[in-house]
């Protein structure tokens, strides 16, 4: 009976261990197979190498006065000129193919000032390449060689579907090593570097190191889902990408010949924190605020107005400054859009038409009467002192006119304090009320801030305008 069932016992030893067996061939069977995706994919990604000239100027020539060869060299730099000599500069990078008449994506700086660039295929045939066009907004530069035959090439994936886990696949040239290949998965989407108004990055642990610039990182059907473009030199396992949605756009502006316009609305905009939507009435910190509208743009012409927020465009929901901002810009302008803004404490739709970004529609908006009666007031609940100015005040506090309250004190360790409001700023509005008396302000905070627990004001600070929230004591 004992060797029955130390029998019995030792056969199920058996199974469980080839149950664990199994189930462990079956969980490395998870892992993707990239072997053909590379062989395929791999044909289509390029080596770039560009070379510009830089002046380097020869070091001037000194002697003792008294020196036998100062005349010498005097008639030697009056005869020949003045001597630099030209000292090449190279640097390396990557793209791709997504044409087979020679169509190449890179990163702008990859190619940036370049006098020469040369573009090395898979099977180590060498082109020159010349520049079709470029953004440095976006850092995407589209590139064309003339090969006799048909290049392989790649197509772009919806970037939008791709999903925080996804397995992906970089090629590209990094320290000047032709075609390595790395692999990870999608680490974070919508990343921001702080280096444009268009951050939205596609974040990826597959090892991506310099030289891999321009190179496309892949999904696991071969498509681009981005275009590899920055990396954390403090870090490891943190390479970013361009998502090829926002890429498309630009490259097939750029492949017509044409610069690359964007879609304005004429507003400047912050996000939207607690105490903001807490003043305003909102439930949530989603949106966009309006902190300024400027006169006669697509968003005034629309009958937005300062402290209105942004919460969709064109039903999908904006959920900051920074998203408001590239969906914008992906409409053409000229084209409507649909926005659901938060006004007057309910939601309505605006239709707008979509106007052009411009630098110099830009710097105008970078730019931002009365007479006082020299009175001034606190409101204690805030914990501001303020008055009205004079024109010659508003001249030198970047005001056009003397609207609004100056702001000559503020409260240590006040609700105003802690919101960041300074002595010199100047009170426009709360509550998207305009205030031109001390106790406008009073009888706001009375009558709407105590109900609510915040009041939201409208401040120009430099010739800026932007939004506080203050919490109401």
């Amino acid at each position: 009976m004992i060797r029955s069932i130390q029998a019995i016992s030792l056969r199920v030893a058996l199974v469980m261990c080839c149950v664990m067996l199994l189930g462990g061939a079956a969980e490395a069977r998870s892992f993707p197979e990239l072997a053909d995706l590379v062989e395929t994919a791999g044909k289509a990604v390029v080596n770039i190498n560009t070379e510009k000239q830089a002046v380097q100027r020869q070091p001037e020539q000194r002697f003792r006065r008294n020196d036998p060869f100062n005349d010498f060299f005097r008639e030697f730099e009056r005869f020949f000129g003045d001597q630099t000599r030209r000292r090449p500069q190279r640097s390396l990078g990557s793209g791709f193919l997504i044409a087979a008449d020679g169509l190449i994506v890179t990163n702008n700086h990859v190619i940036a000032e370049a006098d020469v660039i040369k573009v090395t295929l898979h099977n180590e045939k060498t082109y020159n390449a010349k520049v079709i066009g470029r953004d440095e907004e976006t850092d995407l530069a589209l590139l064309k060689i003339e090969a006799k035959e048909s290049l392989p090439f790649l197509s772009f994936a919806n970037s939008d579907r791709a999903r925080i886990g996804d397995w992906v696949v970089a090629i590209g040239n990094p320290f000047g090593l032709q075609h390595s290949v790395t692999a990870g998965i999608i680490s974070a989407k919508g990343r921001s570097l702080g280096s444009g108004p268009y951050d939205n990055y596609i974040q990826t642990d597959a090892s991506i190191n310099p030289g891999n610039s321009g190179g496309p990182l892949l999904n696991l059907q071969g498509e681009v889902l981005g275009i590899n473009t920055a990396i954390l030199a403090s870090g490891q396992g943190l390479g970013f990408a361009v998502p090829s949605n926002m890429a498309k756009s630009v490259i097939e502006q750029l492949q017509s010949g044409k610069a690359v316009r964007r879609g304005w609305l004429g507003v400047t905009i912050q996000d939207v924190d607690e105490n903001t939507a807490k003043a305003l009435g909102l439930d949530d910190t989603a949106g966009a605020l309006v902190a300024n509208v400027m006169p006669g743009e697509p968003a005034d012409k629309a009958g937005l107005k300062a402290g209105d927020v942004i919460l969709k465009i064109n039903d999908d929901a904006v959920v900051g400054t920074a998203d408001l901002l590239r969906r914008i810009a992906q409409v053409q302008p000229g084209k409507s859009a649909t926005l659901t803004i938060w006004t007057d404490g309910k939601t309505r739709d605006v239709r707008v038409t979509v106007g052009e970004r411009s630098k110099d529609k830009l710097a105008q908006m970078d730019e931002d009467g009365t007479t006082p009666d020299g009175s001034e007031a606190t409101e204690s609940a805030l914990g501001l002192s303020l008055r009205r100015y004079s024109r010659e005040e508003a001249r030198q506090l970047g005001m056009r006119e003397a609207k609004g309250l100056l702001v000559t004190a503020v409260e240590p360790d006040s609700p105003a304090d802690g919101a960041g409001i300074q002595a010199g700023d100047v009170l426009l509005s709360v509550n998207q009320r305009p205030v031109n008396q001390p106790e406008d302000v009073a009888q706001i905070v009375e009558r709407e801030g105590r109900a609510r627990g915040a009041v939201m004001a409208q401040i120009v600070r430099k010739g800026r305008a932007f939004f506080r929230p203050i919490p109401v004591e």
